[in-house]
Formats: C-alpha cells, structure tokens, sequence
C-alpha cells in the first residue's frame, strides 16, 4: 500500500516570533502558499476574505488571534491592554457572522480575559495556552467524529460530498471527510460537488481526496440529483456552520438542494458536526444569520468575468436544511438519528454553553 503523503497544515502556530501561518486557501490547488498574521486585525481580514474558511477553522484562527494581540500588548498598562483587546474581539467577531464555532472560541477566549487581573505576560501566555488547546481539542474531536461516522458508511459506497469540511475547515482531519478518510476502505468513491461560487468542492475538496489517494469524482453541482437517480450515490456526507436548537442545518450555499434530492432517492444524508457547531441559544435555522457575499463571487472568478456588468446578483454563502432532512448528525459524543430538539438538549448537557 502507497504511503499516505502528509497534509498541508491548515495553520501554524509560531510562539517565538509570534505568529499565525495560514495555508492561502484563495489560490489553492495552483498555488500552495502561506499567509502570516501578526494581530487580531490581520487574522480578522483572513477570515473575511476566505484565506481561511470552515466553521472549526475560523474558531481556531480567531483564538490565536487573541493570543496574538495579547502577546503584542503585553507590556501596555492594564487598561489600554483591555480596551485594545475588546476592539480586538469586536473585529474577529464581525468577520463572519454564520459559523457559530468562531463565537465559541472567542466567548472561551474573553473568560480567560475577564478572569484575569495584572502581569500582560501572564495573560497571553494563558490565552496563547487556550488556543493551542482548542486547536488540538479540534483535531481529537474531528479523529472522534470520524470512528462514529465511519460505522454508518456500508462497504463499496459510494459517496456525495459538497463544499469543503476537510482539514483545510478544521485544525486537521476534517469533519465530513474526517468521515470519508475513517470509511476509506469502505468507499469506491466520492463524488465532489464544485460548489459554487467559490468552488470549495472542486478547488479544495477533490485536491484534499487526491493527495490522500481517495478516489474521486468532481462534477458540478447541478449533476447531484442526477447520479443519485442512477443509483450512483450510496450516502451524502457534509459539514455544517451552524445547527440550531431544533435540529436545522446551515451549511454551504446548495446543501439544501441536495438534502432534498436524497430524500426524494431515498439516500441517507449526513451531516458531521462538532458539538461546537450545536447553538442552542438559536431555536431554529430561520434565526441563523446568513452571510451575504460579494457579487463579483459569482459574476466571475480568478479575473475573468463571464456576466454583464450591471447584472444584479444574489450572494447568499449558506442555506438552511431542515432537520427533517437530516438523517444524524454525526458528532464527537456518537451519532443522533434523525435530530429533534429534545434530542439535542440531552446531547449537549453540560456542553451547553
């Protein structure tokens, strides 16, 4: 058997000259590069602008954003230290507003904060310790996911995927393909949706599935319906930004279409989940904020346009799929068939908030 080739890390953490190195994910498959954030504003812009996306991601990121502005603000007086910081939150928080994982990070990040009185030294060494936890708490967590979703893949499936919840969404390992790697051995092949606008599946995904040696198969997003009609696909597989109190899923632009699609096959749809994507504070996916991007996303790509140039656009980055839809939620604890809201209350316990 071929030696697996390790991944790209998504992001790196260099606590000697502090800094966060995130893999370019614009560019990426053509070009594999790193962009070096040295404050909370610059990992602010690299959420905004998609250098790093995926809900796991961007918590991570954000956390070492905090830990970045309190090691640079280390030697100012308390309260300087406290008003740059809370600017330093206000930002990050505002990068994205749909994936519920970058306001957990945060909210654990701003109790160390208030908590703390005193030595700035001692304060980013605690919040510099919290990240680096978070990061690795991903990692175990999407490991997690992946043993318990692996058990619902039968063998010789094959398998639709859309968007990107792979390592390049997570610390590592990913959460829907954190799936897929665990059932590898059970699965023929994955079919990866391209996406659009921002082709995640085709630019991301299929590179992802190719440099683990996955058997892949990139179509374009209008193809799903029609290879689970041929009995082609076995099972869906995605990720999620978001999933409220009463079992609904936001996820990337187009998951609700293919939701419905395998319902109407008769094709399980699952949808892997940290317990940090679980909001329970939102009753239900109407409530879910849903980001609008920008038009030039979807008039063109990578400088070539191919729509008029007045043409009005639409850009919404996430849809809503009803829990109905969902067959489980796939999460670190173990899987919830068919998620209700009782369901999810009994799931979260003590992890709720």
């Amino acid at each position: 058997m071929k030696k697996i080739p390790a991944r790209h890390p998504t992001m790196r953490w260099n606590a000697v000259a502090p800094a966060l190195h995130l893999i370019d994910q614009r560019v990426l498959p053509r070009i594999v590069r790193n962009v070096s954030c040295t404050t909370a504003a610059a990992v602010a812009k690299a959420i905004k602008t998609m250098v790093v996306r995926g809900a796991p991601a961007i918590g991570c990121a954000a956390a070492f954003g905090v830990a970045l502005e309190a090691r640079r603000l280390q030697s100012n007086s308390e309260k300087a230290r406290r008003m740059a910081l809370t600017k330093a939150f206000m930002a990050l928080a505002e990068s994205r507003p749909t994936a519920v994982n970058l306001f957990w990070a945060l909210e654990r990040m701003q109790r160390i904060v208030d908590a703390h009185r005193g030595d700035g030294a001692a304060l980013a060494a605690n919040l510099e310790q919290l990240a680096l936890s978070i990061h690795a708490e991903d990692i175990r967590i999407n490991r997690a996911m992946g043993r318990h979703g692996a058990a619902l893949i039968k063998p010789g499936s094959q398998v639709l995927t859309h968007c990107n919840a792979g390592a390049l969404a997570t610390a590592d390992f990913g959460t829907a393909l954190g799936v897929i790697r665990a059932a590898r051995r059970k699965i023929t092949n994955v079919w990866v949706d391209e996406t659009r606008p921002f082709l995640q599946g085709a630019r991301l995904t299929a590179w992802e599935l190719m440099e683990d040696r996955i058997p892949v198969t990139l179509i374009t997003d209008s193809m799903a319906a029609h290879f689970m009609q041929l009995r082609q696909i076995d099972a869906v597989v995605v990720g999620t930004d978001r999933v409220a109190a009463n079992g609904d899923v936001a996820n990337k632009i187009g998951t609700y279409a293919v939701a419905l699609a395998a319902r109407a096959h008769g094709i399980p749809f699952y949808v892997a989940c940290p317990l940090s994507t679980i909001d329970m504070d939102t009753a239900q996916g109407s409530a879910i904020p849903i980001e609008q991007r920008s038009r030039l996303e979807v008039t063109g790509h990578a400088g070539v346009s191919w729509a008029p140039r007045d043409v009005r656009v639409a850009n919404p980055a996430f849809d809503v799929t009803p829990a109905r839809l969902v067959t489980a939620l796939i999460t670190e604890k173990g899987v919830v068939m068919k998620p209700t809201r009782a369901k999810l209350r009994a799931l979260m316990g003590d992890a709720h908030r």
